[in-house]
């Protein structure tokens, strides 16, 4: 590729982070972000890594900078969240982090005095809410695999004792698995802080890391460590505050939990404000009035984060005027938030006819979205510079595009074979 300069280096480092499993599509405000947080020199070096993990001598290799220098420009990307570093029996590999999730939630993470935060709150809601090519990108038609997924609160699910409820619907049961934790900043209300909106009244200490992400989080100062007991408090507090559980889109080695409001969530929000249904996967329940106790005060469609609950007038007899809630069931992302501010528990969760398939973990979940994205090629053939991969990354691109492909593919019937071949063939 040779040396980039100028605005030619950000042009393609915006091409690298639009072949990740979430899509950049490029315009004003992201070339600005990217100004803002890349100096020349590291853009330069990001364009030139593979996709996927990489070792520092591969990366040396890929970049044609010495191992020393390199190191030290890649721990201060990862000081910034831009690069991930994962330790993996104490050798370190190192990996660019995406938009979402990654770019635009550790920037606003960051308490430094090295960023204008105010400029990049304006910047990431320009480019992810007022700009449509974002979330149409991602969560368009066709698009069902987010990085996020609904976790519904126990206790509002009916009849619990008799319906199943497994490990990785379980908040709680999720934290007591991992034994190292981190508490930081919800990027999202950080942002709508420093709106003409204002800060909402929910405490901006609420990203739960759990595992691995949890040690990286705490060894760049992008949160401070807790305790289990503290994170189990924190969900507590959550549920106080009618707050959506969301988690990591896996159902093996989830180590996040986001505590989203429904005034400053970007992916809430992408739903009641944007109508873009999928920016979050709903849990395997949804809401469901239950009984006659219901007295139609509308405080679950109130509390309903997405408006997915409407009064209407109510069909049982002796009931002249009054009125009951309806659930919207394509729109309810089962999180029982409405159960829980109904006082009269009228409002329950129930499961879903159709469970909800979440992918095994990380692995699946990635190429699933890269699959839909159309940038799984890049995952297969992750060498920028290697031009045997560059042409296999054009013709396979090529291939999976055709829309035959892609719809066969992700269908029920072949998914779980595709994943399968690709699992075996990474080797995992």
């Amino acid at each position: 590729m040779g040396h980039l300069t100028g605005k030619d280096v950000y042009r393609e480092l915006g091409r690298k982070i639009d072949g990740q499993p979430i899509r950049a599509p490029w315009n004003r405000a992201l070339a600005e972000i990217l100004k803002a947080l890349y100096s020349p020199e590291e853009a330069e070096i990001i364009v030139k890594m593979p996709y996927g993990l990489a070792s520092l001598d591969k990366i040396s290799l890929a970049t044609g900078r010495g191992e020393a220098d390199l190191k030290r420009i890649l721990a201060k990307l990862a000081d910034k969240g831009l690069v991930l570093d994962v330790c993996i029996r104490d050798r370190y590999f190192y990996i660019l982090s995406p938009m979402v999730i990654g770019i635009f939630e550790f920037t606003m993470m960051r308490t430094d005095e090295g960023l204008d935060a105010r400029g990049m709150a304006g910047l990431f809601h320009e480019y992810m809410e007022e700009s449509h090519l974002f979330l149409s990108a991602n969560f368009g038609v066709g698009k069902r695999v987010s990085p996020l997924r609904t976790m519904p609160y126990e206790e509002t699910v009916a009849g619990t004792e008799h319906i199943e409820i497994l490990d990785y619907e379980r908040a709680r049961t999720v934290i007591e698995a991992n034994d190292v934790f981190a508490l930081g900043i919800c990027s999202c209300r950080h942002k709508k802080s420093h709106s003409e909106e204002g800060a909402c009244d929910v405490p901006m200490e609420k990203c739960s890391t759990m595992g691995a992400s949890a040690q990286y989080m705490i060894r760049h100062g992008l949160a401070k460590e807790v305790s289990k007991e503290r994170m189990l408090d924190n969900l507590d507090e959550s549920r106080d505050l009618g707050l959506v559980i969301n988690a990591d889109n896996v159902r093996k080695g989830c180590e996040f939990l986001c505590h989203c409001c429904s005034c400053c969530c970007i992916c809430l929000l992408g739903i009641s404000k944007y109508g873009y249904p999928n920016t979050v996967v709903s849990s395997s329940f949804m809401a469901q009035p239950d009984g006659p106790a219901c007295t139609g005060c509308g405080a679950c469609s109130r509390a309903c984060p997405i408006s997915a609950i409407r009064m209407g007038p109510a069909d049982r007899t002796g009931t002249a005027g009054r009125k009951t809630p309806i659930v919207d069931e394509s729109a309810c992302i089962g999180c029982g938030v409405c159960s829980l501010k109904c006082g009269k528990g009228s409002m329950v969760l129930v499961r879903r006819e159709q469970r909800v398939i979440h992918p095994e973990n990380v692995f699946e979940r990635v190429i699933l979205q890269c699959l839909e994205r159309g940038t799984l090629q890049n995952q297969m053939f992750p060498e920028p510079e290697n031009v045997t991969h560059r042409f296999m990354r054009s013709f396979i691109g090529g291939v999976l595009r055709l829309p035959p492909v892609k719809a066969a593919l992700m269908s029920d019937v072949l998914r779980s074979r595709f994943l399968a071949a690709v699992t075996k063939g990474a080797g995992i």
